[in-house]
């Protein structure tokens, strides 16, 4: 690319900016405009309840000229949606990546995972020092939010990885993405990379993640196959 694009970081279900503050420190002091996002569906219990095309607009109310989105795991659903034709690259971190009528309820079977809670229209993940953190040394599990379910079962309606060239981080010790499922999606993506990480590289291991997400973004990139 002829100028370096703006990364935005978006953080997936149950979490919010402050999980990629150790990535965005790096990022910064190596020479890159990072931004963030707060996704509206995260929110605290007594909250208004946003869906996962709330959570798109706010991405795209997010992009301010050559962008890049990073975007881990649920992030990867409304990111999909979201991309406009101001983001360049779309760099999935143990991410879901859909196709057109997906949600992530469907794309995990169908029936919720036996580390979720549903109460009413909100969904509270459980052991998340396992299933989020099995490689974090002070894992933040108070500072996670209770997640809208809409979030899971909105569907999308636009799948940018046909046409915006992209990034799969594949994490191979993640517990909330099994690495099969990562590897099946990452079919979808242009290039894909691997970190010996669990969930959550951006706390785990970020010098690592921010190495493979510089890389990317100052590469040329071909365009991603428009297949399933």
């Amino acid at each position: 690319m002829p100028e370096r694009p703006t990364l935005l970081l978006v953080h997936g279900a149950w979490h919010g900016s402050w999980c990629w503050n150790p990535l965005r420190t790096l990022l910064e002091a190596g020479g890159w405009r990072v931004d963030t996002v707060d996704l509206p569906s995260v929110a605290p219990q007594d909250a208004p309840r946003h869906g996962m095309h709330d959570d798109a607009q706010a991405i795209r109310d997010a992009v301010n000229g050559p962008t890049a989105v990073i975007a881990h795991s649920y992030a990867g659903i409304p990111a999909t949606q979201a991309a406009t034709p101001e983001v360049r690259h779309l760099i999935y971190v143990a991410a879901f990546v859909p196709d057109v009528g997906d949600s992530l309820l469907n794309m995990v079977g169908g029936t919720a995972p036996p580390w979720w809670r549903t109460e009413e229209d909100v969904v509270h993940a459980l052991t998340p020092e396992t299933v989020f953190f099995n490689d974090v040394d002070d894992p933040p599990t108070d500072r996670l939010l209770p997640q809208s379910r809409k979030a899971f079962t909105d569907e999308l309606t636009e799948a940018a990885w046909r046409t915006t060239p992209s990034t799969y981080v594949l994490c191979a010790k993640d517990n909330a993405i099994p690495p099969p499922a990562q590897e099946a999606m990452s079919r979808r993506a242009t290039t894909t990379e691997r970190l010996d990480a669990g969930h959550s590289p951006f706390l785990s291991c970020p010098q690592e993640l921010a190495a493979i997400i510089e890389n990317a973004v100052s590469l040329p990139r071909r365009p991603s196959p428009a297949s399933g």
